[in-house]
């Protein structure tokens, strides 16, 4: 079996729509290993972002289950969940989309951060940043912290617009459930809970001194890591 290259936008629905046509012909039956995500990768001529979006909808959706360290199984070809809710899975907007937009915007926002940021923004930024610290300690992520962090960050550019946005950010995330998903099974792993504290950390020490070349710089490279913590490992 081959599956054809794909163009465009919405990989992932491609993608998502071959495989689970694959598996309701009977080409992939109950139990059988898909291939693995390299060579899918291969297959489609895609990177492994829409690729891992793709199949996180198909499990999501109920065809498939995967085994950590074997691979993705086929579980059902004809799945229990609604039709409309695999609609909102498909329709909402991607993770691919969501780390995309984070990459590019929110380096200008804490430039502004930087730049603006009152005594009473900073305390604020401490605060949470605090509460990130204690929950690290104990052993536990909490997504709705680190978006209080990153919304206060927005709030101290004091630009009513990149606030606006990040607020959009935080209620795509919480619309898709591919975003906590894949999240769950990356980014709250316990091997980086340290890192991503240590790299907020340093964001609200580099807004505190107002150095934006910092705040900047340190922020380029935590949603780079973002991006690589999704899709590389």
């Amino acid at each position: 079996m081959k599956f054809n290259p794909v163009s465009s936008n919405k990989l992932y629905i491609q993608i998502y729509n071959q495989i689970l046509s694959e598996i309701q012909s009977g080409s992939f039956k109950i139990g059988d290993k898909l291939p693995a995500e390299r060579e899918l990768c291969e297959q489609f001529g895609v990177s492994r972002a829409p690729i891992r979006q793709a199949l996180s909808a198909l499990e999501l959706n109920g065809y498939i289950y995967s085994r950590q360290g074997e691979g993705v199984y086929v579980k059902n070809n004809q799945p229990a969940t609604e039709i409309q809710n695999a609609a909102i899975i498909l329709e909402a907007v991607s993770p691919e989309d969501i780390v995309e937009t984070r990459m590019n915007i929110e380096p200008i926002i804490v430039k502004f951060a930087a730049q603006r940021a009152t005594d009473e923004d900073i305390e604020d930024l401490r605060s949470t940043i605090k509460k990130m610290e204690e929950e690290t300690k104990a052993g536990v992520y909490v997504p709705e912290t680190d978006e209080q962090l990153h919304n206060g960050i927005a709030k101290a550019s004091h630009n009513d617009l990149f606030i606006n946005i990040m607020t959009a950010i935080s209620n795509a995330m919480k619309q898709q459930e591919m975003w906590k998903f894949i999240r769950d099974r990356t980014v709250t792993r316990p091997d980086y809970r340290d890192v991503n504290f240590r790299e907020h950390q340093l964001l609200i020490k580099a807004i505190e001194d107002h150095n934006e070349k910092e705040a900047v710089e340190i922020m380029t490279n935590h949603m780079q890591n973002l991006y690589d913590r999704y899709w590389k490992d």
